[in-house]
């Protein structure tokens, strides 16, 4: 008997506790409903069980106030408690709208950890957390906190300096990720501030090489095989080490010698959390500073954290040497060499190529003093005729041509490194890059203000008649190829010309500039008498011809021609028609305002939320007038009938009024 009775007190509980989950979901459902925009369920559901829990006290109250059952306290009769109860029913509800909209305003959907979190992944927040705060005390530190609300506001050329040298020491102590945040930052002029640019530019880490005992096993690990059975020989003293990877000379079984590029082993750990980090501080910067907004720091955080993934994965290296060198091959007018990969030893985190013979051009001033100056010419020929042939006519191009990365061979000739950062280009872009340079060529301030234009697009308010003076400056300045006496460059002068138009530039015509301004300073090492200017114009105009050759022209206007063929048939027809309808007075104009559905999607939602703001104001008004007039029959001792609707008035007005600020809270932040 006592086990049924359990069993029965067991069932009646699970009915209870569905019966309530039931309740608090409907309440949930209604209160979504009315408060007009989607919120966190969790959230939602836990509003419903306080809820549930109110109810069940208030009908229990008012059930003893109506049954005589409450000495003491509140008395009146069932008709009253039944008035009063749908009352307090409302109430309740209004207030759980209420405090739903509180939270959603404060902490909005999808700004907290899941349910789910609290039980998973507390180790992996816990370090992250350590890490967020380390960051953050770095630049409270180094003076930036202070600067964080103000930055980019027309600061006086001393402080921005001194916030610039912060933000340096900062990224610095930072870590990898971050210096390279920085380093990739400086190359953005269209963004920062000069101060800032000449700061970041100087960033570089400083590292101590993993032992051999920590790298031989990962390399192994990544091989999936003996070290014996690929290499011959593999020295244990790296011969570069950066933050994320280091370097070691090997040789392979057939005997030939090899460079192995191998990520540290905790490397990738660190850039994901530092990552993670970077993303939500520029998140958080876009939401709440105004110069966040304006940089749009969110998608330069994004565009980063693709890019140094990429950068991370060695198949894509792997990948861009070989397109390198196919577009390379394929020209076969410059002889550039491109290390050979070797995809069956390589992976993601191994790097396995040939070892190119020769030093790097910041480091070959032995050699290139040995070269006579023709010699050195011809390989700053070579060298800018390469990169604009990547440009204009391959559009995949080395990104990085700084002096580390370009090799002086034995034989006089010129090798590349380092493929992690390519850039790409579509045709419509490579098309307008080289008839701009072709208009340099020409003194065509016209021809080029055009290809500006179509090449950046058309910013708001541009004035074309300054820009296009300010072009004819510039090919003045350059005219014959001479070089400016105070030993400005062709590339800095057109990417500050660009800047200083407000032309927005998007990243991959950026890394464009970038690499042709990079390759300019890497010339002037090879040969400092190397005319920069009037070669670019030589080479710009050379492949654009080569672009224009008659059989692709022919090609060109056939495919356009095919393209219009439909509308020349129809034209004559058309005409036909307006002529007529001009003749007979019967010509008309049709336009309509709000033909986009997005417009009228927006005129509709403002209406609503004036209209749902409209009766809000007027229910409360209407509720404050019946709950302070002192007329009507009474309810109980001190309760009139017109204060009892007016308390249902406000419930209305209040529900209102809450729908009205979530629509406007959502609307601030979709906007």
């Amino acid at each position: 008997m006592a086990a049924l009775d359990f069993g029965a007190l067991v069932l009646l509980s699970i009915a209870a506790l569905l019966f309530l989950l039931l309740q608090s979901w409907l309440a949930a459902t209604v209160v979504r409903r009315v408060v007009g925009v989607p919120t966190g369920w969790p959230r939602t559901i836990g509003v419903g069980l306080v809820m549930s829990a109110v109810m069940a006290v208030t009908v229990q109250y008012l059930y003893r106030a109506g049954s005589g059952q409450n000495p003491g306290g509140l008395e009146v009769a069932p008709g009253v408690a039944l008035m009063l109860l749908l009352l307090a029913t409302g109430w309740i509800f209004a207030l759980g709208v209420g405090a739903l909209v509180v939270i959603e305003a404060a902490f909005p959907t999808g700004s907290l950890p899941g349910p789910q979190s609290l039980f998973f992944g507390w180790k992996a927040r816990r370090r992250r957390g350590r890490r967020y705060a380390e960051v953050v005390s770095i630049a409270v530190r180094h003076g930036l906190g202070s600067q964080i609300r103000g930055f980019g506001r027309g600061a006086a050329p001393r402080r921005e300096a001194k916030t610039a040298r912060a933000l340096k020491d900062s990224l610095a102590e930072a870590g990898v990720t971050f210096v390279k945040l920085g380093q990739m930052l400086s190359t953005r002029r269209d963004v920062l501030p000069p101060s800032y640019i000449h700061e970041l530019e100087t960033l570089q880490t400083q590292v101590s090489p993993e032992p051999w005992s920590v790298i031989e096993p990962a390399i192994e690990e990544r091989l999936s095989q003996p070290l014996d059975n690929v290499f011959s020989r593999i020295d244990a003293t790296p011969l570069a080490a950066a933050s994320v990877a280091q370097v070691h000379e090997a040789t392979l079984l057939d005997g030939t010698d090899v460079i192995v590029k191998v990520q540290r082993p905790k490397a990738l750990n660190q850039v994901n959390q530092d990552l993670d980090i970077i993303l939500r501080l520029a998140s958080w910067l876009n939401k709440t500073t105004v110069w966040g907004q304006n940089l749009g720091i969110e998608n330069l955080a994004k565009g980063f954290a693709n890019s140094l993934e990429e950068e991370l994965d060695y198949r894509i290296e792997l990948d861009n040497m070989r397109t390198i060198e196919q577009t390379l091959s394929r020209s076969g007018k410059f002889s550039v060499t491109v290390p050979h990969g070797y995809p069956e030893f390589s992976s993601e985190r191994l790097l396995i190529m040939d070892k190119l013979p020769g030093h790097p051009v910041s480091s070959a001033g032995k050699t290139l003093a040995e070269l006579s100056a023709k010699e050195r010419k011809a390989l700053a020929t070579t060298l800018l005729g390469a990169t604009l042939e990547q440009i204009i006519t391959d559009g995949v191009f080395h990104a990085d041509l700084h002096s580390g990365n370009i090799f002086i061979m034995p034989d006089g000739g010129l090798g590349l490194l380092d493929f992690g950062a390519v850039g790409r280009l579509d045709p419509g872009t490579q098309t307008a890059l080289g008839l701009m340079l072709y208009s340099i060529d020409q003194n065509d301030s016209a021809g080029a203000t055009d290809s500006l234009i179509e090449l950046l697009g058309r910013p708001e308010n541009l004035d074309d008649r300054a820009v296009e003076r300010a072009v004819g400056e510039l090919l003045t300045r350059y005219g014959g190829g001479s070089r400016s006496a105070n030993g400005q460059k062709l590339f800095d002068d057109l990417f500050n010309l660009v800047l200083a138009h407000r032309f927005s530039v998007p990243a991959p015509i950026s890394a464009a500039f970038r690499a042709l301004a990079s390759v300019e300073g890497a010339l002037l090492v090879i040969d400092p008498s190397f005319d920069v200017v009037a070669v670019a114009r030589h080479e710009g105009n050379r492949l654009m011809r080569s672009k224009l050759k008659s059989t692709k022209i022919t090609d060109e206007f056939q495919r356009r021609a095919m393209q219009i063929l439909p509308m020349i048939d129809r034209l004559p027809r058309r005409l036909n028609k307006i002529t007529e309808d001009l003749e007979q007075g019967r010509f008309s104009m049709n336009m309509r305002v709000l033909e986009n559905t997005s417009d009228r999607r927006f005129l509709t939602s403002l209406f609503q939320q004036l209209i749902v703001a409209v009766l809000a104001g007027a229910a409360v008004l209407g509720s404050i007038m019946l709950i302070t007039s002192e007329q009507g029959p009474l309810l109980t001792e001190g309760i009139h009938l017109y204060a009892f609707f007016g308390f249902v008035l406000l419930f209305g007005g209040f529900v209102l009024s809450m729908r009205s600020l979530m629509l406007v809270f959502k609307r601030g932040v979709d906007g």
